[in-house]
């Protein structure tokens, strides 16, 4: 039985549906085309149609220049897909920022994830001058006065207030602290990184529901396939990633041209374990790049396409 997520009747979209009813929620993921062409948007949108709640549509992730996650967002929804449009606040001051959460409330977006970004040295632009005028607590804060009170951080009032679901990322560990701020600061579902242990997963869970932190935030548990060898090494790398050893070793052991299908494998077991977690809203499968593997996860997982 799945903890339904207290959120208010007039926050729209499949995503909230999901949540505050106590439905097992599912979303995925795409980087907008670097290009100035909504085609390969509108292929993932194909794939996952049905499938699942939402599709975050991630923001220079990496600090890489991409079309931006507004028009990508703004795509899906032409698609009859709902977008979970991602915010950094490497490139924007707040007084873009509280533009853009306007904007994507008047052009139906109807879900946000507020990041504080990666820096610029790690992308393709490392010369380029990083705002962080904000980081992502100040921003979900300020996100969520302008949606609830109608409120700018300068104080202005806005009218009519925005609409959106307001969420955010984190890398569980051995204390639900950081959680509990996200939850306080206004976020009311998080994704997870990666999960690969689900036994050092439900421990930190068992944080989570004793806080009651569960029925105030759903928690959407990160979920992907290692496909080759080399995404092993890179995904190991990843600060907050914990692949047991046992999984090192299953995917090592199998030879190459299985590696593939041993991490698709691995993967919908895990999924499978954490449907059984109390406290789990959902997950967030991420195979950015190969969206038609999305379906093939669920639906291997038991879980059916439901629109």
């Amino acid at each position: 039985m799945i903890t339904p997520t207290a959120l208010s009747p007039g926050i729209p979209g499949r995503l909230a549906d999901a949540l505050r009813t106590g439905r097992f929620a599912v979303t995925a993921e795409i980087a907008p085309p670097r290009g100035a062409d909504l085609a390969p948007v509108r292929r993932a949108a194909e794939h996952l149609r049905g499938w699942v709640d939402a599709v975050n549509v991630t923001d220079n992730a990496g600090a890489n220049v991409r079309m931006s996650s507004l028009a990508g967002s703004l795509a899906l929804l032409a698609e009859g897909v709902d977008p979970v449009m991602q915010m950094t606040c490497r490139d924007r001051n707040r007084i873009a920022l509280q533009s853009d959460l306007l904007a994507a409330s008047a052009l139906g977006v109807p879900n946000l994830v507020l990041m504080t970004g990666d820096r610029p040295e790690r992308g393709d632009h490392p010369d380029a001058a990083a705002v962080f005028d904000l980081d992502s607590g100040a921003l979900t804060s300020a996100a969520r006065r302008l949606r609830d009170d109608g409120v700018l951080m300068s104080g202005r009032a806005v009218d009519p207030a925005p609409q959106y679901l307001l969420g955010a990322v984190d890398s569980p560990g051995p204390s639900a602290d950081r959680f509990g701020q996200k939850v306080d600061g206004g976020a009311q579902f998080v994704q997870t990184q990666f999960v690969f242990d689900t036994a050092a997963f439900a421990g930190w869970l068992g944080q989570v529901r004793d806080r009651g932190l569960d029925t105030r935030c759903g928690v959407l548990a990160g979920v992907g396939p290692i496909r080759s060898l080399r995404a092993l090494e890179f995904m190991s790398s990843i600060p907050g990633v914990d692949i047991p050893e046992a999984l090192v070793r299953r995917l090592r052991g199998v030879p190459s041209d299985r590696v593939a299908a041993e991490g698709t494998a691995a993967c919908v077991e895990t999924l499978r374990e954490l449907r059984d977690l109390p406290g789990v809203a959902g997950v967030h499968v991420m195979v950015v790049g190969d969206e038609r593997g999305v379906p093939e996860i669920l639906e291997a997982a038991g879980l059916a396409r439901t629109w």
